[in-house]
């Protein structure tokens, strides 16, 4: 087992956080083999060491070792800087021109903000992983090639596959070995020991004296959140050696350089999510249209409740109650079945039964007979027209030999 404090003075790496110190280990062990290692981790934390670690322990050491930033070129010539282009495969391309992956055959490609590469690049790179296969922009020939791949990113890439930015298959190819930098806020100690050697360098490069903090201002950068990790602690330095007049610096002084500094840090409130809440907008879209389609099926019953009780005597039930509240808000249930039109029950309220008073009123009910109706029309075209069954017919939209038929059937007398 090689000798981690070695490898840290070899490489530049300072801080005995365990966390740190767990990824360093993990990324020796993985060295001697030629895995996929997909690095994590906040931006500015240092993970383009870890690359050149695993490189360096790497029975590829002699071959090339070639980092690339993905996020920092063009969508449109991606392809060609990874893979190479033919002469005239596009405007401007007027020779023939290597990829990366065939330069660095028989080495290692460290692929650098990988999450941020199209995904027709990411299909390319799959192939590449799988069977070592490439063809160039413009070109029909597939070439080989030997290629080690370390990929880096600074965003949940299991996020980037839910939206669709990222291609699943591609991620579990390139996580074989997952490894994590921890960030600069939770690795303690680590923090004042950055800044000496930091301060120190900076002295030396500009030949002044070095720059020390009091206990007040150890404090204040052991609480302080670094949200650009050790690129920003770096700046920080940086800055306070060349405009501070004073090398030793107060909290105070250390204030003005953090001017988001919130004090001691508190543990977040972590907020159980719950079951019913929506991750995102099309859920929430989704819920509204079920919830209306829901009201639109109880309120065609309630209608067709209305319809067959013919407007009158409504008997509205708890399910009925419920479809006019949640069409109509707080309004009060008796005053939205009184509008609806031919409801003339205004009240719903129980009253006590009164034995002594008879119900002497005669109720005619209109016959809804299709016959009887049909018999009536009949009858009254007939006399209209003087029993001119030709002429009745034709009023009644039927021939005559039907007219003949139905006078036969209802037994009308002419």
């Amino acid at each position: 087992m090689k000798d981690l404090q070695n490898i840290k003075q070899r490489f530049g790496i300072i801080g005995n956080y365990i966390g740190l110190n767990r990824a360093l280990d993990i990324a020796i062990q993985v060295s001697s083999t030629d895995l996929s290692v997909l690095l994590t981790g906040e931006s500015g934390t240092g993970k383009e060491v870890f690359p050149q670690v695993i490189h360096s322990f790497s029975t590829r050491k002699h071959g090339p070792y070639i980092a690339v930033n993905c996020g920092a070129i063009p969508e449109g010539t991606i392809d060609s800087e990874l893979f190479g282009h033919e002469k005239g495969a596009f405007t401007g391309a007027t020779d023939s021109r290597k990829g990366y992956f065939e330069v660095a055959d028989g080495g290692t490609i460290f692929l650098d903000e990988v999450a941020e590469l199209p995904l027709s690049t990411q299909v390319r790179l799959l192939r590449v992983l799988e069977t070592g296969e490439f063809i160039r922009v413009g070109s029909s020939r597939v070439q080989k090639t030997n290629v080690r791949v370390i990929a880096a990113s600074n965003i949940d890439v299991t996020v980037a596959i839910d939206n669709g930015k990222f291609r699943e298959d591609l991620f579990y190819r390139l996580n074989t070995v997952p490894i994590t930098v921890p960030p600069l806020k939770d690795r303690g100690e680590d923090i004042l020991l950055l800044f000496r050697k930091f301060a120190v360098d900076f002295a030396e490069k500009y030949r002044m004296p070095s720059i020390r903090l009091n206990k007040d201002a150890q404090t204040i950068l052991l609480n302080y959140s670094w949200p650009g990790n050790v690129r920003q602690l770096k700046n920080i330095t940086e800055q306070i050696s060349i405009i501070e007049g004073e090398r030793e610096i107060t909290s105070e002084i250390l204030k003005n350089y953090l001017p988001d500094y919130q004090g001691i840090k508190l543990p977040a409130v972590f907020r159980k999510q719950d079951e019913k809440s929506f991750s995102n907008e099309r859920e929430i879209l989704y819920k509204i249209l079920f919830d209306m389609k829901s009201d639109m099926n109880d309120l065609k019953k309630l209608v067709l409740d209305i319809i067959q009780k013919g407007g009158s005597d409504l008997e509205f039930h708890e399910s009925n109650s419920r479809v006019i509240k949640n069409l109509f808000g707080d309004t009060k249930v008796e005053e939205q079945i009184a509008n609806v039109p031919g409801n003339n029950v205004v009240d719903y309220s129980p009253r006590p039964v009164r034995n002594d008073i008879q119900d002497t009123e005669e109720i005619i009910e209109e016959s809804l007979s299709l016959s009887g109706n049909e018999m009536e029309l009949i009858i009254k075209a007939l006399e209209k027209h003087n029993h001119k069954r030709k002429i009745a017919a034709k009023e009644l939209g039927i021939s005559e030999r039907t007219l003949y038929r139905k006078i036969k059937e209802y037994g009308i007398g002419l």
